[in-house]
């Protein structure tokens, strides 16, 4: 026998002497006997009966398992049903989920005070606004200059409150403006 170094990638191809050393090499490096092989095979062969035997009482008991769903009037929607109301309520009996909603609750409640917090603060400060100096001069600047306009325009009437003002400024406005005599010949010769 020859002696060489081979390497796992060595691309040499097998000689004579290299088979024969393979086919001496018993991987289990045991050597079994007729017998034992058979005892072996008999094992196995008895191990593959009783799996089929198991698989064929699976396949009644799953058939029986499906008779007796059917007969209660359980189908995989209901089934789906009952798992998802299950969980949910098992979800809603959790811990977590009650530290969250009492979380969520509390901050619910301190918003909403918040909120009426500040419209009470917007309405104070608007009637603060409504009562100082300014808005005051602002006011009387707006009469005036209404009752001005009211006077050049052919009222008479002078004076009244700012919301008479407005009052009366809207429905100005609203009101329609009659056709000039221009515009009603014009559209007459079209």
């Amino acid at each position: 026998m020859e002696t060489r170094q081979q390497g796992f990638m060595d691309s040499e191809p097998l000689r004579e002497a290299d088979e024969d050393l393979v086919s001496e090499v018993n991987l289990n490096n045991s050597v079994m006997t007729e017998e034992e092989r058979e005892e072996i095979q008999q094992e196995l062969t008895k191990l593959e009966e009783e799996i089929s035997t198991l698989k064929q009482v699976l396949s009644s008991k799953e058939k029986q398992h499906a008779e007796l769903k059917q007969k209660l009037g359980l189908n995989p929607l209901s089934e789906l049903k009952n798992n998802f109301s299950r969980g949910w309520h098992d979800m809603q009996t959790s811990t977590a989920y009650k530290k969250t909603s009492e979380t969520l609750s509390t901050a619910g409640q301190k918003t909403s005070a918040a909120f009426t917090t500040l419209g009470s603060a917007i309405t104070r400060k608007f009637g603060d606004m409504r009562n100082s100096p300014s808005f005051k001069s602002f006011e009387e600047k707006v009469e005036s200059t209404v009752s001005t306009i009211k006077t050049k325009v052919g009222g008479t009437e002078t004076g009244g409150s700012f919301e008479d003002v407005l009052s009366s400024a809207a429905n100005a406005s609203s009101q329609e403006t009659p056709a000039s005599p221009e515009t009603d010949s014009a559209e007459k010769t079209c």
